[in-house]
C-alpha cells in the first residue's frame, strides 16, 4: 500500500482514461488545484478544510471536508463525472447522501432540481446540513437508512463516514431507523410523476435495493446510478445498463 492505494492500482492508473479526465477537470475547476492534488493524491493537508470548486454551471461552491476520503468523493463526483447530468433534472433521489457532495453536484448542475436525501449517520448529517445550507429550500433530508424493509437495523460506522452500512462489520455499530426503498420511490413518484435521477450508494445493500425495483416504478425513473458492479442487468425490462469496475449506470429506454 502507498498512501492507502494498492501497488496494482498505482501501476494501472497511467492507463486509465478516467484519471486524465479528472486531472483536466481539477486543473480547470478546482480553485486551488495544487492543494487539491496534494490532498487527494498524497493524502496531505489538515482537516477540516474548506475546498473551493466550480460547479458544472461555473459558479463557485465551497465544500467543507473532514478527511482525505471526502476529497476522494469530490473527485469522483465533480471531476471524474461519475454521475452525469443534463442540467434539466427536476427530481433527484439520493440513497446514501454522506456529507452532501453528491447533492451539491445535482443541485448546482440543475437550477430546477429538488433533492430527496437519505443519510443515517449523525456525523454525516451535521456535515451535510452545513454543506447544503447554500441550497436551503431545494432539498429535504430523511435521517434514516434505506433497505429492503422498514424497521430498526444495526448500522456499521467508521471514522471517515464513507464506508458504513447496514450490518457492515466495521467494529462499531449504531441502531438506526430504516425505510423500505420501494415505499420511498412510490411516494416520490406519486408526488411528482417521475424521478430524473436515483443515486444508490448504500454499502452492502446496493444490489438488493436495485434488483427489487418493480417495472412500474423503474419505468418512471430516467437514470439510476449505483455504486455496485452488476454482472447482469436486473432492470432489463426497462433500462439499458452500462457497467464499470466500480459502478453501474441504468438509462431508461424511450417509450
Amino acid at each position: 500500500m502507498v498512501h492507502k492505494r494498492t501497488l496494482k492500482s498505482l501501476a494501472t492508473a497511467p492507463f486509465d482514461a478516467r484519471h486524465y479526465r479528472s486531472l483536466g477537470n481539477i486543473l480547470r475547476n478546482a480553485e486551488q488545484p495544487v492543494d487539491f492534488l496534494h490532498r487527494y493524491v498524497w493524502r496531505g493537508g489538515t482537516y477540516p478544510a474548506v475546498i473551493p470548486i466550480r460547479g458544472r454551471d461555473g459558479k463557485r461552491l465551497e465544500v467543507t471536508v473532514h478527511s482525505a476520503e471526502d476529497m476522494q468523493t469530490i473527485n469522483e463526483i465533480f471531476f471524474r463525472n461519475d454521475y452525469p447530468v443534463t442540467g434539466a433534472e427536476r427530481v433527484v433521489v439520493d440513497f446514501g447522501s454522506n456529507i452532501g457532495v453528491s447533492a451539491l453536484w445535482f443541485l448546482s448542475s440543475s437550477p430546477a432540481a429538488y433533492a430527496y436525501l437519505y443519510e443515517p449517520v449523525p456525523a454525516n448529517i451535521a456535515r451535510l446540513r452545513a454543506n447544503l445550507a447554500q441550497f436551503e429550500g431545494r432539498w429535504e433530508l430523511a435521517e434514516i437508512a434505506v433497505g429492503t424493509s422498514a424497521g430498526s437495523v444495526s448500522f456499521g460506522i467508521e471514522p471517515s463516514g464513507r464506508y458504513g452500512g447496514i450490518g457492515r462489520p466495521t467494529g462499531t455499530s449504531i441502531e438506526v431507523d430504516c425505510a423500505d426503498s420501494n415505499a420511498i420511490l412510490e411516494e416520490i413518484i406519486a408526488r411528482h410523476g417521475a424521478i430524473d435521477i436515483l443515486k444508490i450508494d448504500i454499502e452492502t445493500m446496493e444490489e438488493a435495493v436495485t434488483a427489487r425495483i418493480p417495472a412500474p416504478l423503474a419505468s418512471r425513473i430516467d437514470a439510476i446510478y449505483v455504486e455496485y458492479p452488476f454482472l447482469t442487468n436486473p432492470l432489463a425490462g426497462t433500462h439499458d445498463m452500462e457497467r464499470s469496475a466500480f459502478m453501474t449506470r441504468f438509462r431508461r429506454r424511450s417509450a
